[in-house]
């Protein structure tokens, strides 16, 4: 579908879908734990539904019922071979693949969209050298035989995800293991988040100076019953828009999240958006706001949004540390810099950086812009479209249901001009 955007300011009160990161990660231990375990979900999403889709190819039982998702552990009916479709969710993928091997499961994955592209090789290596059979590189792959405990080596700054899968698999093999990491973790908040899962489930993981030291021959224990906090990641985009020219409260946030794109509030801030915390909510309106420059290597899926706020800031904003971008969904500085040029914005793209000149030489004309089929460009280019009144076409813009089908619904509630043709 196409979507229409107009000249709107966006004012209101939103709470905040549950986070996918979030719910990827506790419907994973909650398929490896000692009985079932109710989770609560605000909202759902594609990424989340390939991983619930890969872990009933597994052999667990998942029911949801509106908000309330109920996962019977793997344990109860497993089987000997699985073929998981991990759709474009690079969680999903890299999650799983260690969880597999551990399993000692024969199995082929797959995906779809650019998830094949996206690099799983270091990962791969590791898995191999540890006893698992891969035939392939890249998706589909064709996995067998299990993986032993000893010591894993990892760059940290090429994904946070593959720090994340090994520290889910490794508690259940029998040997004590190590996740070595050779480099600083980039997106460690996402790391973050997932000893805070694992904690929630009863697995001890201690933190060293060079990585992980993970004791083998551990049980998930399931806490019964938990709830996915509230989404960062797509809070950044009503946070953006209250700080570009509205007024806007989202509420269900944690404060204390370990969600590395909490940091969006305090970007904000230091654009010059006025800010005011209450206990689970936080309410963000226009103010004066000027260029920043800003490391993105802790926080790289705000990219997008953060060059929407660069537009209309006075002067000049640099993001950099973000080459990583390339290799998500789509090129995303290429595909920031693309639509932004297009809006009437001064971009100048960079390998590792984007540099972005606040306000717009306002087409003439409706501007058409390219999703790529990635979620973030479309939530990024509808708020810029909007906080900078220039007419905009957003093409494929179904690409949002990846992680926050109801964007467009709350975009138009919270007074947005959008149309579907």
């Amino acid at each position: 579908m196409n979507i229409r955007i107009g000249k709107s300011t966006l004012r209101g009160n939103i709470k905040v879908i549950s986070s996918k990161s979030d719910a990827h990660r506790l419907l994973i231990a909650a398929a490896l734990a000692d009985q079932p375990t109710r989770i609560m979900v605000e909202g759902w999403s594609n990424d989340i539904e390939a991983t619930k889709n890969c872990l009933e190819a597994l052999g667990c039982r998942i029911k949801r019922d509106n908000g309330m998702v109920e996962v019977t552990p793997l344990w109860a009916a497993q089987t000997k071979d699985a073929v998981l479709d991990c759709g474009e969710s690079g969680s999903t993928l890299r999650f799983l693949l260690p969880i597999v091997a551990a399993l000692g499961k024969h199995a082929i994955m797959e995906g779809q969209g650019r998830l094949p592209e996206r690099p799983v090789g270091v990962l791969l290596e590791e898995l191999r050298s540890h006893g698992c059979l891969v035939k392939e590189n890249s998706l589909p792959l064709e996995m067998s035989g299990g993986i032993t405990g000893g010591v894993y080596t990892l760059p940290g700054n090429i994904s946070s995800q593959f720090i994340t899968g090994l520290l889910f698999a490794l508690p259940l093999l029998s040997e004590k293991s190590e996740i070595r990491l050779t480099t600083q973790t980039e997106s460690k908040g996402y790391v973050d988040m997932t000893l805070e899962t694992l904690r929630a489930f009863g697995i001890e993981i201690e933190q060293q100076d060079w990585g992980f030291s993970v004791r083998g021959g551990q049980t998930y224990h399931s806490p019964l019953e938990i709830s996915a906090e509230g989404d960062w990641s797509g809070a950044a985009f009503w946070v953006v828009a209250g700080g570009a020219g509205g007024d806007i409260t989202c509420t269900g946030l944690r404060k204390d999240s370990c969600q590395g794109d909490k940091e969006i509030v305090n970007l904000m801030e230091r654009f010059g958006a006025k800010v005011a915390w209450q206990e689970n909510e936080v309410q963000v309106s226009a103010g004066n706001l000027s260029g920043i420059t800003i490391d993105a290597s802790q926080i790289p899926d705000l990219v997008p949004v953060l060059c929407s706020a660069a537009t209309v800031a006075q002067g000049k904003t640099v993001i950099y540390n973000a080459g990583r971008l390339r290799m998500k969904e789509s090129d995303r500085l290429k595909a920031m810099a693309e639509g932004l040029q297009r809006l009437g914005v001064k971009v100048t793209e960079q390998e590792e950086s984007i540099i972005i000149e606040g306000g717009s030489d306002m087409p003439s004309n409706e501007v058409i812009l390219d999703s790529y089929d990635d979620h973030r460009i479309v939530m990024a280019l509808a708020i810029a479209a909007a906080a900078l009144g220039v007419e905009a076409v957003i093409e494929r813009a179904e690409a949002v249901s990846k992680s926050y089908p109801t964007f467009f619904a709350e975009f138009i509630r919270l007074g947005g001009a959008a149309d579907v043709f």
